[in-house]
C-alpha cells in the first residue's frame, strides 16, 4: 500500500471516530497485516482498507444507526435493530462502498459487514479481519488477552487453517458466553458461524474455507 493510501483511509477513519477508537483502530490494522502475513500475504493491501474502515459508524447512536439503514433501504431484521453492536458493521460496510469505492471491493466490504458477528461459510480474508478487531494490542479486556495468547502461544504447531478455525471457535464461544451473561441479544450469524466453524474442523473440511469471495457468493 503506497503512504499516499494509507494517508487517506486514516484520515478518513479519523473524521469518523474519537481518539480512542481511532488508536484501536490503528491496531487492527497493524493486527490484519501481521496475520495477513500468515494467512493471505498477497492480499495485504485490502486486509489493511478492511482493517482501517472497519469501525467507521461505530460513534454514530443508535437512532443515527437506524436513520442511516431507512434512508439507503438497508432492511433489518428485528433483532438486528436492537443491536447497536451489530448495526456499525452493516451501516460501516455500506457507508465505506459508497465513499471509498476505488478501494473497498466486495472482500473488503464483506469483511466490515461481519467483522463483529462473523457468519456462516466465513472466508479466511473475513476471519482474518474478525480476529485483528478481537486481539489488537490495545484490547485491555481478559477475554481478548487470553485469545491472543492462545492464537500466538499455538501458531505453528499444527495446520494454519485448523488453527484459525479453533480461535475462531474460541472467540465465538467467549462472544457467546458474555452475551449470555449480560443478557443481550445474540445475532444468529455468530450462532451459524460457530457451529460452521466446528463443523468444518472436525470434519476436516478446510477446502471450505476459502481465501476470498468468489464470483458465486
Amino acid at each position: 500500500m503506497t503512504a499516499e493510501t494509507r494517508e487517506r483511509l486514516a484520515a478518513f477513519a479519523r473524521e469518523h471516530m474519537g481518539e480512542k477508537r481511532f488508536r484501536h483502530t490503528e491496531g487492527v490494522a497493524a493486527e490484519a497485516l501481521r496475520l495477513g502475513s500468515i494467512y493471505l500475504p498477497d492480499e495485504l493491501d485490502a486486509l489493511e482498507t478492511a482493517a482501517w474502515l472497519h469501525d467507521i459508524s461505530k460513534d454514530l447512536d443508535h437512532n443515527a444507526q437506524l436513520q442511516y439503514c431507512t434512508r439507503f433501504d438497508i432492511i433489518l431484521d428485528k433483532y438486528q435493530k436492537r443491536a447497536p453492536g451489530v448495526l456499525h458493521a452493516i451501516t460501516g460496510a455500506d457507508t465505506a462502498e459508497r465513499a471509498l469505492p476505488d478501494l473497498v471491493d466486495r472482500n473488503v466490504k464483506s469483511a466490515i459487514r461481519y467483522h463483529t458477528t462473523g457468519r456462516e461459510n466465513m472466508t479466511v480474508f473475513e476471519s482474518v479481519i474478525y480476529l485483528a478487531d478481537y486481539i489488537e494490542p490495545g484490547r485491555r479486556h481478559e477475554s481478548c488477552r487470553e485469545l491472543r495468547r492462545y492464537f500466538y502461544g499455538d501458531a505453528g504447531k499444527k495446520d494454519k487453517r485448523e488453527h484459525l478455525a479453533d480461535t475462531m471457535i474460541m472467540s465465538f464461544d467467549m462472544t457467546v458466553r458474555y452475551l449470555t451473561e449480560t443478557g443481550a441479544l445474540i445475532d444468529a450469524d455468530t450462532v451459524s458461524a460457530r457451529n460452521w466453524f466446528i463443523m468444518i474442523r472436525d470434519e476436516k473440511r478446510f477446502d471450505e474455507f476459502e481465501e476470498k469471495l468468489n464470483e458465486k457468493q
